[in-house]
């Protein structure tokens, strides 16, 4: 017999969460963030509300674990033993998520949910600290490999391979290209050679 708030993997609570994950992503991709309710979700879902309310405390809540379970956060780490294309790969990778309409909907709203609540706010930047910390181990290895100088900042290196990407999808507007994601790739590892992400002594 199952403990009391908890199911075996493919039994009904996991398949309800998977309903309630998937309505949340859908409402991200099509509704502003102010417009979504846990109402919402749960009439999406397919789900009375009231068992929404019992398992999240909050729409935010609710939307943080959403995404992370979706495939946004399950952008790709590469390992091909070469700086150049590892960067180069995870550029690419970032690129195809944000280039989908999905993709770039939940990300604006996202950007609009921080904005407008500092409970999503908190989540998100931990989120993203999660993501930038597990990515970083590019940098690691190619120190490691000597194909970078020590004392590189890894996390500065990521930050300013992806910067490029989401400054076209968040401010321009513009199409995000394969090329421009070598060109962001190529840019952050000459940086990176070059002791701009140098770590203070």
């Amino acid at each position: 017999m199952s403990t009391p708030g908890t199911s075996r993997p493919g039994g009904r609570t996991a398949r309800t969460a998977a309903a309630v994950f998937a309505a949340a992503i859908s409402e991200l991709s099509e509704r502003d963030y102010d417009d979504i309710s846990i109402e919402t979700i749960a009439a999406r879902a397919r789900v009375h509300k009231t068992t929404l309310y019992r398992r999240w405390h909050s729409k935010a809540e609710l939307i943080t674990q959403a995404l992370a379970s979706s495939a946004l956060s399950l952008i790709p780490v590469p390992d091909t033993g070469r700086a150049d294309t590892d960067f180069c790969g995870l550029a690419r990778s970032v690129q195809e998520v944000l280039s989908t309409p999905r993709g770039a909907s939940i990300t604006r709203a996202l950007l609009a949910g921080s904005a407008a609540s500092p409970e999503i706010r908190r989540v998100m930047q931990q989120y993203w600290a999660e993501r930038l910390a597990a990515i970083s181990v590019i940098v690691d290895r190619a120190v490691a490999r000597g194909e970078l100088p020590g004392g590189t900042d890894p996390e500065a290196a990521m930050r300013a391979l992806a910067a490029p990407l989401y400054y076209q999808l968040l401010v321009t507007f513009e199409p995000i290209t394969r090329q421009d994601a070598d060109q962001a790739a190529a840019a952050a590892l000459a940086a990176a050679r070059a002791h701009v992400f140098a770590q203070p002594a």
